[in-house]
């Protein structure tokens, strides 16, 4: 059977794939000869990241697919309910890059409580003769322990980012309609475990007791965080997105920096990604990276591992 990863997938997850049969297609295929190559390659597998799109026009007109696999936890590129239904097999890898992400929303957290997203532009620039002024500018940073984090969206990813802040000290809430309690359980290097018991708090509260709010929420039809949101936080409280772009109004998150309501904002994913707008690249008071939250070496070879391993279990021969 041959597979196609159109995305890319790590030589681990290639070779376990070959090991096992499959015959492994990595090149590249643009949006509008995807369904003409599936066909005229027989592929049985399709293996995609979040850049492909899999619609019901791919799933129509290729018969002979009989899987489709999303690298990465949401599968909003992907007609999941039709191909389904059309006896497709559908998989992602919802546990492989949690702590990846975790990891980058501390990175933001961190660097935006010491504003060294503002100091890693302006030191090249100013460093060499204004040092003692951005000394003075940035001297006057928060410590993350004994502050609270509000979570939206305790999923993996959610309980990732739990289990880091309460490490640090933090105090965590968090907010869920699926989930009304969680126990989340930090181990240490040395087999230790520390568990801690926590339940959902209403959305409304959370806006109004956190010092920092994370989102990990699946696509929304309209955002999660807007200006009337926003208007319900802490004055001097900041906001992180590494979950999906359009889930923060922002428009209303650059109003809100501006005006002094927000001390600083992090966003990983952008509502017109690939372009983000302007007003929110050249805003100094935003903690920017371009979408790399599962992109770290341990994520994708877990990620092409599990990827691998779906396949096999579901495709190969008896």
């Amino acid at each position: 059977m041959v597979v196609l990863a159109n995305d890319g997938i790590t030589s681990g997850g290639q070779q376990t794939l070959e090991q096992a049969g499959f015959e492994v297609q990595t090149v590249h295929v643009a949006q509008e000869q995807l369904a003409n190559y599936l066909i005229e390659n027989k592929v049985s597998a399709l293996l995609v990241r979040s850049a492909t799109q899999v619609g019901r026009d791919i799933i129509d007109a290729c018969p002979e697919l009989k899987l489709i696999g999303r690298g990465g936890v949401g599968m909003d590129n992907i007609a999941v309910t039709y191909a389904r239904e059309k006896g497709i097999h559908v998989i992602n890898t919802p546990a492989a890059s949690s702590d990846s992400v975790a990891e980058l929303v501390f990175a933001h957290l961190a660097g935006g409580v010491r504003y060294l997203h503002e100091a890693n532009r302006l030191m090249p620039l100013e460093g060499e003769v204004h040092f003692k002024a951005l000394k003075k500018s940035f001297a006057g940073g928060t410590e993350l322990r004994g502050k609270t984090l509000g979570v939206i969206g305790f999923g993996r990813i959610g309980k990732a980012v739990a289990r880091i802040a309460l490490g640090v000290g933090m105090n965590v809430i968090y907010n869920d309609v699926t989930s009304p309690s969680e126990q989340v359980e930090i181990p240490f290097y040395d087999g230790r475990s520390v568990r801690f018991d926590l339940e959902t708090i209403p959305f409304e509260d959370l806006l109004e007791q956190a010092d920092f709010i994370t989102l990990h929420v699946p696509a929304q039809k309209k955002p999660v965080i807007g200006a009337e949101e926003i208007e319900k936080m802490k004055k001097g409280a900041a906001l992180i997105n590494t979950s999906r772009g359009g889930i923060v109004d922002e428009v209303a998150l650059v109003d809100a920096l501006e005006a002094g309501k927000l001390s600083f904002a992090a966003l990983d994913v952008f509502t017109s990604e690939p372009k983000p707008e302007i007003q929110i690249l050249m805003q100094p008071k935003m903690s920017l990276s371009p979408h790399i939250g599962a992109s770290t070496a341990e994520a994708q070879e877990r990620i092409g591992e599990e990827l691998a391993q779906g396949v096999i279990r579901l495709l190969q021969t008896k």
